[in-house]
């Protein structure tokens, strides 16, 4: 296969994935315990009329629903990528820092110890969480003369992820009142939300997820070994401090919004690598249409199954997730 055959296969590729995304939008716009005609949901986004209750659904409901299942799918599948570039490491998940469980041990505590209840409010606390447990974990993992290493971080992420866990189930069990205004947190939802809640983050997840769709040609370098990058030219100290900074940035802003998501910064850049390769210019930009096409399928069906209650979106992304974590797993361990 020549370059050029290899390049528009890949923009093919991707251009499906976008049908794809397309497609998973349309159907958490219409689908639910009210399903819409493509006439109402037409009528809705360009002619919209306050007095029409199914109108109404799209623009308070499901609107905002959409939209934050596609910002968290597309932050969380391209900082899973990011991660894994940085520690190079196939399995590893933007929860090796400590993002989740620092977020939601900071949502807990402040719905617990402080009683804020503010969803506004919560969003702030539990980004602060993310980006303080991530700190922590850089350094615990950069501690000593040798500075940090993937195998340095990795451990550290996974005792302070273990340390705020504990500390998260400590504070719920001495506090039962408090689980309820935490559960969504804990098991990952996009429901409830509006768009009040989407616009303070955008300054901060849509620079970081511009600028990671543009590293693809540093983090190729990376990949080849710091000393053959270094001698390409490329910064690699600064490089490193770069991802993790937008690894913190993407996934910390992804929990504060919906929670605690799982599988998808794992799963997704495993799955964009079979279909567009693994030269992380297509693959950046892969992970984010396919993570977000993920999240708002796993949100849709998830409406469906137990219906009228309604399945949390980081609940079907576990059960999608856990199948093919052990099926990347055991073709680790066969290939290791």
């Amino acid at each position: 296969m020549t370059a050029i055959t290899a390049i528009h296969t890949r923009a093919g590729r991707l251009l499906a994935g976008l049908l794809l995304l397309a497609t998973a939008l349309a159907a958490s716009l219409s689908l639910g315990q009210t399903n819409l005609a493509p006439t109402t949901l037409m009528a809705a986004l360009t002619a919209f009329d306050p007095s029409n209750t199914q109108h109404l659904i799209v623009a308070d409901s499901r609107l905002p629903r959409a939209v934050i299942a596609g910002l968290v799918g597309a932050a969380l599948a391209v900082a899973g990528a990011l991660m894994q570039a940085l520690t190079r490491n196939p399995l590893a998940s933007p929860a090796i820092f400590g993002v989740n469980a620092g977020a939601v041990f900071a949502i807990v505590v402040a719905s617990t110890v402080l009683t804020v209840s503010a969803l506004s409010q919560l969003l702030w606390v539990g980004l602060a969480g993310a980006f303080g447990a991530a700190l922590l974990v850089f350094g615990l993992g950069s501690a000593g003369d040798r500075g940090p290493s993937p195998l340095r971080l990795v451990l550290a992420g996974a005792a302070v992820s273990a340390l705020f866990m504990a500390f998260t189930q400590a504070l719920l069990v001495t506090n039962q009142q408090g689980l309820d205004s935490v559960l969504f947190w804990l098991a990952g939802s996009v429901a409830g939300r509006s768009l009040d809640m989407v616009y303070p983050t955008l300054p901060l997840l849509l620079p970081a997820l511009a600028l990671s769709l543009t590293l693809g040609r540093a983090i190729n370098l990376l990949a080849s070994g710091d000393q053959v990058a270094q001698g390409l030219g490329q910064n690699v100290v600064g490089l490193k401090l770069l991802l993790g900074v937008l690894v913190v940035c993407l996934a910390g802003t992804a929990v504060a919004l919906a929670g605690n998501v799982g599988f998808v910064g794992l799963i997704v850049p495993h799955m964009v690598r079979s279909w567009l390769g693994t030269d992380h210019r297509w693959l950046l930009s892969g992970s984010a249409v396919f993570g977000a096409a993920l999240v708002l399928m796993a949100d849709t069906l998830g409406r469906f199954l137990i219906m009228p209650q309604e399945i949390p979106v980081g609940v079907m992304t576990a059960l999608i997730g856990t199948p093919v974590f052990i099926l990347l797993a055991r073709r680790g361990l066969n290939h290791g």
